[in-house]
């Protein structure tokens, strides 16, 4: 009767459940791992849903609704550099770094939030790049970077909740807008929901020259 009662109570003892643990935590550990390099890979600029730099911001950036997927992704579209000028690799990565060191140092996520981390006490800004409130296509660069140096000027920042003027300089503004760019051009899965992004029909593509035909062989 004793044995018996031992034998059934195996799962019980202490021995059992301190494997149980090293086990746990060891297997624990290693998918832990495997999912920090995985994350890593998934979140890298120049990767399937975080596209380079200077893909991004040397080009219009779409969003588009994907019927398998069931919500709107972004898609690089024709080229469209951003202020005019195209960028190297470098050039739009040292941008990019700066507006994301820009946000970093205003502080704007204890207001806004930025790919689902923040507050929401003012517009996420995800897709800010793709706001409508910006008016057109075309006037909407200068519109971000006059915003954020004078954000006091704006009408629709007379009323409610208002950001403040956070002495931002036209450098910082110019890469602030980069980084939001950019930032729009990560697929998030289709966050944020029921977004509707700016009318960019009206702006018209950028055409690259074609090339000069080689000379006829005499």
């Amino acid at each position: 009767m004793s044995e018996t009662h031992t034998q059934a109570l195996w799962w019980a003892s202490e021995s059992f459940w301190r494997k149980m643990a090293i086990w746990v935590t060891a297997g624990s550990f290693v998918v832990l791992i495997f999912l920090t390099f995985d994350t890593v890979k998934q979140i890298t600029a120049g990767t399937k849903r975080v596209p380079a730099y200077a893909n991004a911001l040397n080009h219009r950036i779409d969003y588009v609704f994907d019927a398998k997927r069931n919500f709107q992704v972004p898609v690089i579209g024709v080229e469209e550099p951003l202020f005019g000028k195209k960028l190297t690799e470098e050039e739009a990565e040292a941008m990019v770094s700066h507006g994301k060191l820009t946000t970093q140092a205003k502080n704007c996520m204890n207001c806004h939030t930025l790919l689902g981390n923040g507050a929401y006490y003012a517009p996420d800004l995800t897709k800010a790049w793709l706001d409508p409130a910006w008016g057109s296509s075309a006037a909407r660069e200068q519109a971000m970077v006059d915003f954020l140096m004078h954000p006091e000027l704006a009408a629709h920042n007379a009323l409610g909740r208002r950001m403040p003027n956070l002495g931002i300089t036209e450098d910082e503004a110019r890469a602030t807008v980069a980084f939001l760019k950019w930032m729009s051009s990560i697929d998030t899965n289709g966050f944020p929901a029921n977004f509707k992004p700016i009318d960019q029909a009206d702006a018209a593509p950028v055409v690259e020259p074609a090339a000069p035909a080689a000379p006829a062989q005499q």
